[in-house]
């Protein structure tokens, strides 16, 4: 599959691309940022590093949105430190170079075009620089293979946001993105949302053997603690919540997830600003029955997908 990522690192987002790069079903062709986890300013610094860190600093990073289309930008210090990366950045090597020259948008599209058909697209950030893409160039989704978003809440096992009781932080970011994302017609859309990350656990101790292996191992062990911790003192479980790896492993293992289809819409302003919703029901009026469909899932093999995570992770 050739990829194309839309990330903001992001301890996860790291996890994420370690998973991208060590599977030989993924041609990994660019890689796009976004504000989120940390400004675009660092979430672009991390991208080059990784890239680095794991071989690859041949692929291109291009720097993109650095707000959302409303309203002010808000980071995840608090779960992901002040650095994006836990507070690691010091094991990350210097980036063998810079971001291009291209932004973001321009270089999605371009790839979009010269990959047609054949582009599979995966956003485990806000969907800020989606959005731009779409408003720039609205038949972009006749030309992606198949759009993976890591976002969203829908209530499922209890999990309705995570940073507030109604909203899930990628699209909490950016809900007007996320909204006008959501109404493309895209050729395949899956959506992986808390109902599902969260049910993939990955206790800490099983990432044991990170700790002696290569440098990418051994900083993929040093991010997870702190993030880990965060989960440990919020949910009183000492686990991994690889929010980002879950979605990556959508492309690799559909048959892990349970999915439903329907509708999606965003809530903007008030209460339940950032809240998604799925007329999964079809019990919508006219306001729903124009919009696309999209596969929303809604659980997890969480074994299965643990031991593919693993098995990457101890690979890079």
């Amino acid at each position: 599959m050739k990829l194309w990522l839309d990330t903001d690192p992001g301890v996860d987002d790291a996890l994420a691309l370690a998973l991208i790069l060590v599977r030989p079903e993924f041609e990994l062709l660019g890689v796009s940022t976004v504000f989120g986890n940390a400004s675009v300013e660092q979430t672009t610094a991390n991208a080059l590093r990784l890239l680095t860190l794991f071989g690859h600093p041949e692929l291109p990073v291009h720097a993109g949105a650095a707000r959302p289309l409303v309203g002010e930008p808000r980071f995840a210090a608090a779960v992901h430190g002040n650095d994006g990366m836990s507070g690691c950045t010091a094991q990350l090597p210097e980036p063998a170079g810079a971001a291009h020259r291209v932004p973001a948008v321009e270089a999605l599209l371009a790839a979009s075009h010269v990959h047609a058909g054949a582009l599979h697209l995966v956003a485990v950030g806000p969907f800020t620089n989606l959005a731009l893409a779409l408003r720039q160039d609205p038949s972009l989704p006749e030309r992606v293979a198949s759009l993976t978003l890591m976002g969203a809440a829908f209530g499922g096992h209890g999990y309705t946001g995570n940073v507030t009781p109604c909203a899930e932080a990628n699209v909490h970011n950016d809900p007007r993105a996320a909204a006008e994302v959501f109404a493309a017609t895209w050729q395949q859309c899956r959506v992986i949302g808390l109902d599902a990350t969260q049910r993939t656990r990955i206790p800490i101790r099983r990432l044991s053997p990170l700790a002696e292996g290569s440098a990418a191992q051994r900083l993929l062990w040093a991010a997870s603690q702190p993030y880990a911790g965060y989960y440990a003192t919020r949910d009183g479980e000492n686990a991994l919540v690889a929010h980002d790896a879950t979605a990556v492993a959508a492309l690799l293992a559909p048959e892990a997830f349970t999915w439903r289809s329907g509708p999606m819409r965003v809530v903007e302003g008030g209460l339940a600003h950032g809240q998604t919703v799925q007329d999964w029901q079809h019990l919508g009026g006219a306001d729903w029955r124009e919009l696309p469909h999209h596969a929303v899932a809604t659980d997890t093999d969480a074994e299965t997908l643990t031991l593919l995570c693993l098995e990457a992770w101890q690979s890079c």
